[in-house]
């Protein structure tokens, strides 16, 4: 085991969190992390709309492959009265399914944290930077994921030792997301500080991911170089492998769409937009075999990666290497 403030307040046996992604969070693997001694995330619309699971019976799907924790993703933006709705419901069924690790992200986590916590549950907040940091503890959060600048999706604009300086005064335990592909990775954030790590380029090269053989394939063959960022997925920057598609999908919003994001009202109009558009694209791309829509989000950790292995083996070896060394 490897003991931290975050291991101790979930009962891990390892620090390591297979983060929420969309589309690449199907059942199997978050379970396999989970079952590994780590804990993966449920991630709601990748759960129902992708991989096709009524989100109970996705949750009860996942409790048959591990008993140990697992946790769920709530993306919080308020731009659809609808879409809100929605996430206050799965979030309800999550915790009646017992779940009590949620990681929040995009909006005001205050009404996550007061259900949560009335089951004595935790809460993990993203965070880029200080202000969205302090807001976050000003809803009660437990403890932060450090989004730093070579994150997979949307990546922070800071490095890791950049965004562990800001922080590391708030006192609640710090996750490193961003940057690590390898167990070198993994002990250089334990070494900095850090409660743990947030992994998610790293389990989508593995054989319990459901995703395309030329994603995964192109997460190894891949180095930092191959990583851009663009802002036409969601109108704010996603980190993405360079490919064809990429290149003509672009990497900066158009003009009209650049003026409605910066607008105080139309942004989240704008947002929507893109939001639906990237959602059914990469739905495409995951269930596209042959690899021919090459729409593929990775962070900068591609870098470390050279193989496709098992999730069990990747935490631990993580593990090991860090209690060896």
């Amino acid at each position: 085991m490897i003991k931290t403030r975050f291991t101790e307040q979930l009962g891990l046996q390892t620090p390591i969190i297979c983060g929420p992604m969309y589309p690449c969070s199907n059942p199997e693997l978050v379970a396999a992390v989970s079952e590994a001694g780590g804990i993966g995330i449920v991630q709601p619309i990748s759960l129902t709309y992708v991989h096709g699971y009524d989100f109970k019976q996705g949750l009860a799907y996942i409790r048959s492959l591990t008993t140990k924790p697992i946790g769920m993703n709530a993306l919080i933006e308020k731009s659809s009265k609808r879409y809100h709705e929605k996430m206050q419901r799965w979030v309800d069924v999550a915790i009646e399914q017992g779940i009590r690790f949620f990681i929040t992200s995009m909006g005001k986590p205050d009404w996550v944290v007061a259900k949560v916590h009335a089951v004595g549950g935790i809460v993990y907040h993203d965070a880029t930077e200080r202000k969205w940091a302090l807001k976050a503890l000003d809803g009660g959060v437990d403890g932060l994921i450090a989004v730093n600048n070579r994150a997979g999706g949307h990546a922070g604009t800071k490095s890791m030792q950049q965004l562990f300086d800001e922080l590391h005064d708030l006192e609640v335990p710090l996750i490193c997301a961003g940057g690590v592909g390898n167990p070198e990775d993994f002990k250089a954030a334990l070494d900095t500080g850090f409660a743990g790590v947030q992994m998610g380029t790293r389990f989508i090269a593995t054989s319990e991911c459901n995703s395309p053989e030329p994603y995964k394939t192109a997460i190894v063959n891949a180095t930092e170089d191959d990583i851009v960022l663009t802002e036409c997925v969601s109108g704010t920057p996603v980190s993405v492998i360079y490919t064809p598609y990429i290149q003509r999908l672009g990497l900066n919003a158009g003009f009209i769409a650049r003026k409605m994001l910066q607008h105080s009202k139309l942004k989240y109009l704008m947002r929507m937009i893109y939001l639906l558009k990237s959602l059914r694209q990469l739905k495409l791309a995951v269930h596209d075999k042959s690899g021919n829509r090459d729409y593929w989000q990775a962070g900068k950790s591609v870098q470390g990666i050279d193989s496709i292995k098992s999730a069990g083996d990747i935490v631990r070896s993580y593990t090991g290497y860090f209690l060896e060394k």
